[in-house]
């Protein structure tokens, strides 16, 4: 399989963008990319396919073993021209100061694909070539094969950058040099870039970054370096295989609209294969849940951008409210969670699903940004006492402290270190800041495709 890698030096250098205008470039060749997104970020993959019409999911190799990134990239990649995968931070920036743990690097690494390195060339001439050197020799195992300057201040200095590289990094090609243009930044606000669904810049915007790659970089160049490695990938089966015959087809609510958008689509795929059928809901502008469903997953997003509209949905939070009532597995994170509270203090005060006793405010400030690791501290619908899982924590709100009769479903691991228990339980309803990654442990989507079938065939599930 053809494949690149989207890096950088730092984040902030250029990578969503040059990715972006890429994938539309390689779309207008009639070449069908595959797009990726390295770690946790939900906001890229939606941008990506986007660009060219086709689902981008995550490789994350903290949150996943290197077994399940490649069966994810094979599964996504097996019908596409070449697989472009967009890098996240700076190339091999990962969990920690000594390993590629987490990094770009790791899955550059695990699939076998060159580098190309985006450059912020701004205030930069000949010392450009050096940084770029350094990148290319620090870890022999990564291949940099490429580099593409951004914000290049004129043609001149396009032209000592070019020769700095070929005259002092041997090995390393200069596919491009990208003029300075603010009209080529993406919005963003608090969680990072706006979401491709609310952008009204869409397709003027990506027709303009294609022209753009088209003008400045060198495609047939980029094409031909996704040749020059690549991972032959089989589709695996990650775990146990599961039986045909052990499935229980079961219809399970996914709430997704401008409000609930972040969600691992690998979390999805691995409910349809234990025997789920997806039932996409909006909580903004539905009146019902969907008939004849055994369960219910609320995933994170923006719901404090519209709580108003959330709050005045008065059927669907009684649905909710009923359901959870009724003992039927609900999983619900960050945003998700955020909705089963009592709502929104400040500015934003609103009234939400009240599954749990505590109100959220909205802060200036970052909260939490960071993987985790949990064990299960007794069984649940989600997976047994004991079950190890990882996932990702991102958020600007808090909430009030949680009851002490609440329950803890959680232990929780940050660094390796513990940090206390989370993950709420109401009945059969779990809640968490934490966007928990099915593929670090597949027993939980297993679990929890099998608890809701217990419930719609009227199976006894705990309370």
């Amino acid at each position: 399989m053809k494949s690149i890698v989207i890096a950088a030096p730092m984040s902030g250098s250029g990578k969503t963008t040059v990715t972006l205008g890429l994938l539309s470039a390689l779309k207008r060749r009639g070449l069908q990319p595959a797009p990726f997104k390295v770690g946790p970020d939900f906001i890229d993959p939606g941008w990506h396919g986007l660009a060219c019409n086709r689902l981008s999911v995550n490789l994350d190799s903290w949150m996943c073993p290197e077994r399940f990134v490649l069966e994810t990239y094979a599964l996504h990649s097996q019908d596409a021209d070449l697989a472009v995968v967009e890098g996240v931070m700076g190339l091999f920036d990962g969990v920690d100061g000594v390993s590629d743990a987490g990094s770009t690097a790791q899955i550059a690494r695990i699939l076998n694909a060159p580098v190309i390195l985006v450059v912020d060339a701004k205030s930069q001439a000949r010392s450009a070539a050096a940084l770029v050197s350094g990148f290319a020799r620090f870890d022999p195992r990564v291949l940099v094969a490429g580099v593409i300057f951004n914000n290049v201040a004129s043609d001149n200095h396009a032209r000592i950058l070019r020769d700095a590289v070929v005259a002092s990094v041997a090995g390393v090609s200069v596919l491009g040099c990208i003029p300075r243009d603010n009209g080529l930044t993406i919005p963003s606000r608090h969680l990072g870039l706006v979401t491709a669904g609310e952008s009204g810049l869409q397709s003027d915007f990506l027709d303009r970054l294609a022209e753009v790659m088209e003008e400045h970089l060198d495609l047939d160049g980029i094409i031909s370096l996704a040749g020059r490695a690549g991972h032959r990938c089989q589709v695996l089966t990650f775990g146990r295989p599961v039986k045909c015959q052990d499935l229980t087809p079961v219809r399970i609510a996914v709430a997704r609209d401008d409000a609930f958008c972040f969600v691992y689509e690998d979390n999805l795929r691995l409910l349809r294969q234990a025997g789920a059928e997806i039932v996409e809901f909006s909580p903004l502008k539905d009146s019902s849940l969907p008939l004849g469903i055994g369960g219910m997953y609320l995933p994170g997003g923006y719901p404090e951008l519209h709580a108003e509209t959330l709050a005045a949905n008065v059927p669907v939070k009684t649905a909710i409210r009923e359901a959870v009532e009724k003992g039927m597995p609900v999983y619900a994170e960050c945003g998700g969670f955020i909705y089963l509270t009592r709502g929104l203090e400040g500015e934003a005060q609103a009234s939400f699903a009240g599954i749990f006793p505590v109100s959220t405010r909205m802060l200036p400030r970052r909260k939490a940004l960071g993987y985790r690791e949990v064990e299960f501290l007794a069984d649940s619908v989600i997976g047994a006492k004991g079950t190890v899982a990882r996932g990702h924590e991102f958020h600007y709100s808090e909430t009030e402290e949680m009851p002490e009769n609440v329950e803890r479903l959680y232990q929780v691991k940050k660094s390796g270190c513990t940090t206390g228990t989370e993950g709420y339980r109401y009945r059969n309803c779990i809640a968490s800041y934490i966007h928990l990654h099915f593929g670090s442990c597949p027993k939980l989507a297993a679990t929890f495709a099998r608890k809701c079938a217990g419930f719609a065939n009227g199976n006894h599930v705990r309370l």
